[in-house]
């Protein structure tokens, strides 16, 4: 059964999907029964927000990171026009009752401005060299207005943490054999802790990147390797005028292979700039992965100007690339939508009690492939802990 297969089932029988019980602080804090430190490898979504709970807490952490730079697959930039750009992570698909739920402090007043799809924005679909015009219809999609994931960590996850953040540090190897685990990084440095968090791309465990040892176990090696990891890009484009509808759609056969949409990325800014964005995942962003800088922007073009009569190469201004398949310590978009949910209930499983698994990749199999989902795997894990 597939995350959607599952999900849907879940709605028919009106069961609804579980998003853990965290232990409640602002007043309201209970006493974890685990004293030790903890090691957090990662500092994207997952791994700061495992951080922050474990902070709230009193139980002593620290992040490693590899990469110069917390965030992970939140990127963004300020620098390409006149509102934040989200490079990775960008829509929220649920509600923005997460956002006090990630806070996990009734005492601070959450402040975060998104707009919700209208039912009749403009939808295009583009199949078989016909665009066919209608309405989007329904959808729980929201954007952030003159904001991103990324500035919402910023504001309220990252103060009380990034002290504890150690950049530049590649994690080599993880020796569980012992009540004190042993992580050795690619420096030569060794850290030692009572448990691990691991919330590394899933891409990264498939290239070994880390080493176990003991050894994983057969079905989690098994799920490792054989879990189909998306590859992924984000392009911007600035256009001159807006001549595209606030969602353009492809015909991709099989699902399962991937999706492709050209979007409005300035739907709801405090803007006058036209910025369309286009989102490639799996099979179908090969042809842009492959090419870089003037070559993919008049792929882009070509394939625009098919699509909207000409109107695209005479209002080009610039455009920003983002190919996460690249990125040395991502490798990749996503954990496919199409995954079997038993394959992530594996992946998740921790070792031993000792090494636990929090991300967009490893979650209770009840949903993934989401920024959300990342958060709150990572809350569940927290919460094995502290109990």
């Amino acid at each position: 059964m597939t995350r959607k297969e599952f999900i849907k089932t879940c709605g028919i029988l009106g069961i609804g999907l579980s998003q853990g019980s965290m232990v409640s602080c602002g007043g309201n804090t209970v006493e974890p029964n685990f004293s030790g430190n903890v090691l957090i490898i990662g500092a994207g979504a997952a791994g700061l927000s495992a951080a922050y709970l474990l902070e709230q807490q009193g139980i002593s952490y620290q992040i490693v990171e590899a990469s110069s730079i917390y965030g992970g697959r939140m990127k963004r930039t300020t620098s390409f026009t006149d509102f934040p750009i989200p490079l990775g992570a960008e829509w929220l698909h649920i509600e923005t009752d997460i956002f006090k739920e990630i806070i996990n402090d009734e005492t601070i007043e959450v402040n975060v401005n998104t707009i919700r799809y209208n039912t009749t924005d403009s939808y295009g679909l583009w199949d078989n060299n016909v665009l066919t015009m209608s309405e989007l219809g329904s959808t729980d999609d929201k954007k952030f207005v003159n904001s991103s994931w990324l500035n919402f960590f910023d504001e309220y996850i990252l103060p009380s943490i990034q002290q504890q953040i150690t950049y530049n540090t590649i994690v080599n190897s993880i020796n569980y054999t012992n009540d004190k685990i042993e992580v050795a990084t690619q420096n030569g440095q060794t850290f030692t802790a009572d448990k691990v968090i691991v919330t590394v791309p899933l891409a990264m465990l498939q290239e070994n990147s880390i080493a176990f040892t003991p050894e994983l176990a057969n079905n989690k090696q098994n799920a490792i390797n054989n879990a189909t990891v998306w590859d992924g890009i984000k392009v911007f484009l600035e256009f001159s005028n807006n001549f595209y509808p606030t969602y353009l759609d492809f015909n991709i056969t099989p699902s399962e292979s991937g999706q492709k949409v050209y979007y409005n990325a300035a739907y709801g800014q405090n803007t006058n700039k036209h910025i369309l964005g286009l989102f490639a995942v799996g099979s179908p962003s090969s042809p842009y992965r492959a090419l870089t800088g003037d070559a993919l922007k008049d792929f882009i073009l070509a394939e625009l100007d098919e699509i909207f009569s000409n109107q695209a190469t005479p209002n080009y201004v610039q455009h920003i690339e983002q190919n996460w398949s690249n990125e040395p310590f991502v490798k990749g978009a996503y954990l496919n939508d199409h995954e079997d949910w038993q394959t992530v209930k594996t992946l998740s499983e921790n070792l031993d009690d000792k090494i636990y698994f929090a991300g967009e990749a490893y979650t209770d199999s009840t949903d993934w492939a989401g920024l959300h989902t990342a958060i709150r795997a990572a809350k569940k894990v927290v919460e094995e802990l502290v109990e």
